[in-house]
């Protein structure tokens, strides 16, 4: 009785105990989440630089308990806990003083796994216990707030390699013994009173996965620091994942810290550092060599370089914690420390939210991404083929279907091993260990498909990234599946939900629904799952079966996916594709015709991915007309004989093909005139043909290019220059070049192996090289590519980047290249400041390379004022690609380059000082502005729109094509007049008709599709701001005002002005055309870039075009019923009220965007923001929408600083943060008010 009784008093003490280390722990993390906002924090050196310092000799390894020991312990570092405990306190304390503020524990290889070499596996526990008391010790003892870090270092096995060449798929060591290996560590080191729990130097991301998991189930009270190792300067790890791949990976795991260390010095580390601090949204640390190893392995860095590195890292807000790992010690930390003292931290960013999975790289389902092939054939109950050669252990055959899933078009793979005589959870194994041997397939994420829940978790300890778990259900009841959904999130997988119950499958619209949404709350509300993990599968389920219960199955699926999109925001929709004609299996002509008919409606309702095999879809605008218009009789169920109709007329149906045929008298001349009248006039037909005659007469094959195809361009360049050619012809004469040149790249490439095994020297590098790109946050680039396309046409060699492109990428790039300029371009005003910092980049590194600058939002001023004093290199804006290669080919003129830059410079600083006048013409003050508003009358009762909330619009490409405003496709090709009248310049007019001639191919091939969304909230005007009442909810939009002095009679306007102090309405819209980078991706694979670029100006005309069709529906919704203008009315803006968007004059805050798409959820309809507040797809608008009658587009302008900080306070919002966005609008230098107040 005693006995039990004291082991009660035991267990409770114990709990008390665990109790109040769980208090302390939270206590202590928020005070060290309180000195990372405040400044930049320290950690300690490298145990192994310390210890191999010290100079031991072998009986500093001894204890009583290793007499007759087995094995030689001579050198275990984790030992020293044990047997040299004094060593190890001191330098904890060394550490301190040298002024770190954390303190690692001495643990780095005190798992049983790594002590096995020493036979110390049963030491592990007293080891890590010692270690952490000691490393507390220190940190109690010490001055101030010290912390203590449990070092849990990588192993010496790894769970995504083999060390076995012969054997890919062998593994040396189980998930399972990993996972106990780390929670054994991680014990011991909660218990030893450590604050945190650092998993670092990983090399393998299925290894850290099973320590996170470990540290959850052990220690969930202490946070998590994430420290990944980049081998090379590839950007991978040894396992080959990317950064942002690894960032994806384990971002479940909510770590409070996540940083690099190992393997680089800070130099070659700081791309990866700059990358993940650019994605990561907690906080971020770098702790790296001190250099490279030397050839003997040691490390050269001095502190003071080290230091001084790290210093840049800081000074450029990269990081909010930095320290040393290999070859640094206590003088590199005081060096170190000393150098971060003053400096701010990084301040963590705030990612919109997205879809994010990952293999061995990044795949986000954005905008841009389309639908998503969940490639079938690697599933063992669907393919035969891939089920026999999974049978007779023919692994490479089986890989072999993976690749061709990929190669397909497959983005994500769907495996499955559910057969009665395979051994599932060791084949599932198997195959997965050899995915991830196939950098190809391994690249893309992994959909882990079983009924059996332990071959889906023996899926989820194969795959290092993350993947989708397909899948569970309510099937078995709610707890199973709150315990399955733990059970995935805990390996940081997204999830496929079955729209199937306690009662079964639903098979009704209105089951599916209810199931999804009632899934939905379990996972989100209780379990904690980001609603973008979540994929919803309601069900594809066979018709055309004969029964009449199963005539509605897909009718019922395509209305259940809006309603479920909109009951459950953020999911996406999934499904088994092929279940649908499951009924006309054998006849693959019907089945590829059903399939995809009922693709395309699916997609069209909300199906966002789908399991099929994606090289082997009909496509639906070639299915022959009597079989679509049957498929679609089935589909939706519209005839009580559709199934009768379809199976009599199965075997009727083959696939043809058509063919057309061309021929032309110009054909007659020789192959010179020929190329130069193809060049000329962009025709392609027979630019091979006339290439390889071309290369049989020439001496070498550069020499077509030097010779006619030159001598070609050389004709269009003088006829572009002398205005006598347009740039749509350029663009399509440097089609026809590109194809030829392509053609004659294997003989050139055979030529200069020849040439150089011969050790002579040769380059293509014509007469220059330019590195191009539009900046990170930016996804504009028709500009860009036209520019491309000119300096390409000039004999430059052009090596573009696209869209969204870091810094680093950039400049490494144009390093790699030994370019010798480069372009930025950028179309929203966010792009301003980036170019700005690549500038500043380009001066930390010492380039020396012109710098050109260019697109819709950048100025001659902006470039003066802001970019070029950044930059010591000559910095210039060009104005468009007709400027390009004078100012290209001065620059890379020795003699004229000169003249160029003082020209250049002279005429900066001329804008910079005129500039400055401006800036010191008084502004108003806020108040004076106020005061002067314009005094807008609400006596007229207020209209009150027909519906408040949202409703989503998809206009036809048809309707919207006759709202095109052609005025701008004209300018968007830099070609001036007014439409129609510019119709009668020939080249307009074929430019005209060949935009025409597109959207013809475009409609009739459904490649575009319209989605948008628009909606009214009551709201009312509060001083300067627009409150809008969502359920209950005030959504607050701050508003600017005009600060600039009016002459008498004119006011400072506000579009605040324009709302009722009560009783008002505000309406908002976004809009977008989904497919054009698709479509211009194909073209520019076939080397067209003028027909890629046109799809991109004819997507942007498109949505403004929708813009213009979504306010017309706003205003017929809310005061205008009966509005019926004509097209031109509409173009002409000839109507009462306006739709400003954020970003522009009115109101030129991007941030602001968030608000309104939060407002729209426009994500649903897969219209996004970037990080700098873009839009993606590119061609997507949106706005605001007002009603008074009064109400008008205006310029905000410059303001001062004493709005700015109103308006920083109104929108909750640092001063900083706002100045940042709102850079172009300042009246005022932040750089020098922020002097003045020092």
């Amino acid at each position: 009785m005693s006995n039990s009784s004291g082991e009660d008093i035991a267990v409770s003490e114990g709990k008390q105990d665990r109790a109040g280390r769980v208090e302390a722990t939270a206590a202590r993390t928020q005070r060290l989440r309180e000195i990372l906002d405040e400044r930049i924090g320290v950690v300690d050196g490298a145990w192994g630089t310390v210890i191999q310092g010290l100079g031991l000799s072998p009986e500093d390894y001894q204890a009583d308990f290793l007499v007759d020991h087995p094995k030689d312990t001579n050198g275990d570092p984790d030992l020293l806990n044990l047997t040299r405990p004094d060593l190890i306190l001191d330098s904890h304390r060394r550490y301190f003083e040298a002024g770190a503020d954390i303190t690692t524990t001495n643990t780095f290889t005190a798992t049983t796994i790594g002590q096995a070499d020493y036979a110390l596996e049963g030491k592990v526990r007293e080891m890590n216990l010692a270690a952490a008391k000691l490393a507390r010790q220190a940190a109690d003892e010490a001055e101030g707030d010290k912390f203590v870090a449990g070092s849990i270092g990588p192993l010496n096995v790894t769970l995504s390699l083999s060390p076995k060449v012969e054997d890919p798929s062998y593994r040396a060591v189980t998930y399972q013994q990993v996972y106990d290996t780390y929670a054994d560590q991680i014990s011991a080191l909660d218990e030893g009173g450590v604050d945190l729990l650092l998993i670092e130097t990983i090399f393998d991301t299925l290894n850290s996965k099973a320590a996170l998991q470990a540290a959850y189930d052990v220690a969930p009270h202490l946070p998590i620091w994430i420290s990944v190792t980049i081998v090379d300067r590839s950007g991978r790890t040894l396992s080959g994942q990317t950064v942002d791949a690894f960032w994806t990976s384990v971002r479940h795991a909510r770590p409070l810290i996540v940083g690099l260390n190992c393997s680089l010095g800070a130099d070659e580390m700081r791309p990866h550092v700059q990358a993940l601090s650019e994605i990561a949204d907690t906080y971020t640390a770098s702790y790296p060599n001190a250099g490279l190893p030397n050839a003997f392995g040691g490390y050269d860095e001095t502190p003071d370089q080290t230091a001084a590195l790290l210093k840049e890292f800081g000074e450029s807000g990269l990081v909010n914690i930095v320290g040393g790992c290999c070859g640094t010690g206590h003088d590199h930390i005081a060096a170190i420390a000393a150098s971060v003292t003053s400096l701010p931290p990084r301040t963590p960013v705030q990612r919109p939210e997205g879809t994010r999975f990952s293999g061995l790289e990044r795949f986000e389902i954005g905008p841009d991404t389309g639908f998503v092939m969940i490639g079938e054939r690697t599933n063992v109950t669907g393919s035969k083929r891939f089920r026999r050669l999974i049978e007779s252990k023919d692994y490479n055959g089986a890989l072999d279907v993976a690749l061709d899933m990929v190669r397909g078009g497959a983005n994500m793979l769907d495996v499955n091993m559910d057969a009665d005589l395979l051994e599932s959870d060791e084949e599932m194994t198997t195959f997965l260990n050899l995915v991830a041997t196939e950098p190809e397939v391994a690249r893309w994420p992994i959909m882990i498909d079983s009924s059996r829940w332990s071959v889906i978790e023996a899926g989820l300890r194969c795959v290092q990234g993350k993947g989708v778990v397909n899948s569970i259900s309510l099937k078995e009841g709610e707890d199973e599946f709150r315990e399955r959904a733990n059970i995935v999130r805990s390996f940081g997988a997204g999830v496929v939900v079955m729209a199937f119950d306690e009662k079964g499958q639903a098979d009704t619209a209105q089951r599916k629904v209810e199931i999804c949404e009632r899934a939905y709350k379990i996972l989100v509300d209780e379990v904690g799952f980001p609603p973008e993990d979540i994929v919803f599968d309601p069900n594809v389920l066979a018709i055309a079966t004969g029964m009449s219960e199963h005539a509605d199955y897909a009718k019922d699926f395509i209305e259940a996916c809006p309603q479920i999109k909109e009951r459950c925001p953020g999911v996406h929709i999934s499904g088994g594709i092929s279940n649908l004609s499951f009924s006309f299996r054998g006849n693959n002509v019907v089945r590829e015709a059903m399939d995809s008919v009922f693709l395309y409606h699916a997609i069209r309702a909300g199906l966002d991915m789908g399991i099929v095999n994606a090289g082997q879809l009909a496509v639906y605008q070639d299915i022959d007309a009597e079989l679509l218009e049957m498929c679609e009789d089935v589909l939706f169920n519209r005839r009580d004989d559709a199934t009768d109709r379809l199976v009599d007329a199965a075997d009727r149906f083959k696939g043809e093909g058509t063919q057309r045929k061309q021929d032309l008298t110009w054909r007659e001349n020789d192959v010179k005139a020929r190329l130069e009248h193809a060049l000329v006039h962009g025709i392609v037909d027979y630019v091979e043909d006339d290439t390889e005659e071309a290369r049989q007469q020439a001496e070498k094959p550069l020499h077509v290019i030097e010779g006619p195809l030159m001598d070609g361009m050389k004709v269009v360049g003088d006829l572009f220059g002398d205005g006598k050619m347009f740039l749509p012809q350029v663009v399509k004469s440097a089609r026809v070049m590109k194809r030829a040149v392509a053609y004659l790249e294997p003989f050139m490439e055979k030529e200069k192996e020849e040439a150089k095994a011969r050790g002579e020297i040769t380059s293509d590098r014509g007469n220059g090289t330019v590195v191009m790109a539009t900046v990170k946050g930016d996804v504009h680039d028709i500009g860009k590519n036209i520019v491309g396309v000119v300096l390409g046409c000039n004999s430059y060699k052009v090596i573009d980047l696209g869209v969204m492109v870091p810094a680093a990428t950039i400049l490494d790039t144009a390093v790699a290249e030994d370019a010798d300029a480069i372009g930025l371009s950028g179309l929203i005003t966010p792009s301003l400041d980036e170019m700005v910092g690549v500038a500043a980049e380009m001066e930390r590194r010492g380039l020396k390379l012109p710098l050109l600058i260019g697109g819709a939002t950048t100025s001659k001023q902006h470039t003066a004022v802001k970019v070029a004093p950044a930059y010591d290199g000559t910095t210039v804006h060009v104005l468009d690609a007709s400027r390009v290669v004078g100012v290209v080919s001065d620059l890379f003129d020795d003699n004229r380059a000169e003249v160029l830059a003082a020209s250049n410079a002279e005429e900066q600083q001329r804008l910079r000082e005129q500039h400055e006048g401006r800036e010191q013409k008084p502004l108003l003050s806020i108040e004076e502005a106020r005061a002067n508003r314009e005094v807008v009358s609400f006596d007229e009762e207020l209209p009150v729109p027909s519906f408040t909330g949202v409703k989503h619009l998809s206009p036809t490409i048809a309707e919207l094509r006759e709202l095109i405003d052609w005025q701008f496709l004209f300018l968007a090709w830099e070609m001036k007049g007014k439409f129609p009248k510019i119709l009668d310049e020939p080249v307009a007019r074929e430019l005209y008709d060949d935009a025409n001639a597109m959207l013809d191919h475009i409609i009739e091939n459904d490649l575009f599709e319209a989605k948008g969304v628009y909606g009214f909230w009551p709201a009312h005007a509060e001083g300067d701001d627009i409150v809008i009442d969502e359920d209950g909810n005030d959504v607050r939009l701050p508003m600017l005002r005009q600060q600039t002095k009016k002459p008498l009679g004119r006011h400072n306007r506000c579009l605040a002005d324009f709302v009722a102090p009560e009783g008002d309405h505000l309406g908002a819209f976004a809009v977008g055309i989904q497919g054009a980078e698709k479509v211009s991706g194909e073209y520019e694979k076939n080397l067209d870039d003028y027909k890629s670029i046109m799809v991109k100006a004819l997507a942007d005309r498109l949505a403004e075009a929708f813009a213009e069709y979504a306010h017309l529906q706003a205003r017929r919704e809310w005061f205008e019923p009966d509005a019926d203008p004509s097209a031109e009315e509409l173009l002409g803006e000839k109507f009462r009220g306006i739709r400003p968007a954020f970003g522009y004059p009115a109101c030129p805050d991007h941030t602001e965007k968030q608000k309104l798409f939060d407002l729209l959820d426009a994500t649903t309809l897969d219209i996004h923001l970037t990080e700098s507040f873009a839009m993606t797809p590119a061609a997507a608008v949106s706005g605001m929408l007002f009603a008074h009658p009064d109400s008008r587009y205006f310029t905000v302008g410059r303001v001062g600083k004493d709005q700015i900080e109103d308006y920083a306070q109104r929108q909750g919002t640092e001063v900083l943060e706002v100045e940042r966005w709102l850079r172009p609008n300042l009246g005022y230098s932040p750089e020098a008010k922020a002097a003045d107040g020092a």
